[in-house]
């Protein structure tokens, strides 16, 4: 079942909750390198978890790591560390809360050598998922198979995010997301 038809079947509640995500967040470009960052902490927050729970905790996630702002969360320090692995408003995980001050390091260097998060991406692009997650797992600490494939399809590079018929599909196409766009040669 798609995320789309799942969303339909959701109690009011969870619903709400999903269906402001699925019909104005996913799969819809992001041209901002510290909300690309804040989607790719979210991702690896989610792995072994379920996307309500993260979903739930976006706003502590959003305090917890300085509104994801990459130069501050570089800047992390063992104290930063410490407190976010005691902050109950986001997943708890050392090896999660490594990836994303680390990611943030590596955000910076390619900042620099690209001009943004997003030009490198769209410098790689187009990839199979298959090349994307060996790049990913390169590149960024704690980035499988599930969340690479997330990231990118939650952010406009890979399609699938939504099913060919859901009304938010064709908005998300006035946005001419990456993976629209003819392969240059």
């Amino acid at each position: 079942m798609s995320y789309c038809t799942a969303i339909e079947t959701m109690t009011a509640d969870r619903k709400a909750l999903h269906k402001n995500y699925h019909d104005n967040h996913y799969g819809f470009p992001i041209h901002n390198d510290n909300e690309l960052f804040g989607r790719l902490v979210l991702e690896i927050n989610q792995a072994g978890l379920s996307w309500e729970t993260i979903l739930k905790k976006e706003e502590g996630f959003k305090k917890a790591y300085s509104n994801f702002d990459i130069k501050k969360v570089a800047a992390y320090t063992e104290a930063d560390r410490e407190r976010l692995l005691a902050d109950p408003g986001i997943i708890r995980n050392r090896l999660k809360v490594n990836a994303a001050i680390e990611n943030a390091k590596t955000i910076l260097g390619l900042q620099q050598e690209f001009g943004s998060f997003e030009k490198w991406i769209e410098h790689h692009h187009p990839k199979t998922k298959a090349e994307w997650v060996k790049l990913f797992k390169k590149t960024f600490k704690f980035t499988g198979g599930e969340i690479v494939n997330e990231f990118l399809m939650s952010t406009g590079y890979l399609p699938g995010a939504h099913d060919e018929h859901c009304k938010v599909q064709q908005e998300i196409l006035k946005h001419k997301p990456m993976w629209l766009q003819p392969i240059s040669i």
